[in-house]
């Protein structure tokens, strides 16, 4: 194996284990399959297909572009984490709180053409997917290229094919979502569907209070250096 072909590799790797355990697909399809159960299994899989199409254009252009962006705007990653975070818990706690029950009620035909489908980019692409995290990390990602032309092409291509592995990962997750159903039952899956919205809900906390310290400092000073 050529060194270029090695190295290669190594990138698109480096981008597929950055990427995968933040966007957690696997963690997230009870979450979208809660937001899409009144839809029947094909539109399930295009809504699921549009998903990963909108997350691996939003990663690409958070890599190549991203820091640029943020940069024109006067805004900070510590912003984004925050802004984002805020809005990846306001999702939690709706999701907390609504009736699994009444999540069925509605008829699969009122709904496959309705408002689970303009869904496709907010919330489900954005920020369930393709959150604040993912998209700090996409963007360190691009700012570590290297400026030299060559290396930069070979580190763009890696970047493209472990963005797009990641989202292939994160389309069988969510196209496969249903299945949960059949395996878990109605009363296991209610629970599954709790506990990875309350997840959610920590988790967005979490990024809230990652961004608020990166910018005010608070926990500075509570852990003594180490002589």
């Amino acid at each position: 194996m050529t060194e270029p072909v090695k190295e290669m590799i190594q990138g698109i790797l480096l981008v597929v284990a950055a990427l995968v355990p933040i966007i957690n697909a696997l963690g997230m399809a009870p979450i979208f399959l809660a937001l899409t159960e009144n839809q029947t299994d094909g539109a399930r899989a295009a809504l699921a297909r549009r998903v990963a199409i909108n997350g691996f254009i939003l990663l690409l252009a958070a890599i190549f572009v991203g820091e640029f962006i943020m940069e024109f705007f006067g805004v900070s990653i510590q912003v984004v984490q925050f802004a984002g975070g805020l809005v990846v818990a306001s999702l939690g706690w709706k999701l907390l709180g609504e009736d699994v029950e009444d999540s069925r009620a509605s008829s699969p035909a009122a709904a496959n053409d309705g408002g689970t489908a303009g869904k496709a980019f907010y919330p489900l692409t954005l920020p369930l997917t393709v959150g604040p995290g993912a998209i700090s990390v996409a963007i360190t990602i691009g700012a570590n290229f290297p400026s030299t032309v060559q290396p930069f092409i070979a580190d763009a291509i890696s970047a493209v094919i472990g963005t797009f592995i990641v989202c292939l990962v994160t389309f069988v997750c969510f196209n496969y979502a249903e299945r949960l159903t059949r395996i878990l039952g109605r009363g296991g899956l209610a629970v599954v569907l709790r506990l990875s919205a309350f997840i959610l809900l920590c988790i967005g906390v979490q990024i809230m209070w990652n961004g608020a310290d990166a910018l005010f400092g608070f926990t500075k000073g509570l852990h003594p250096a180490t002589p």
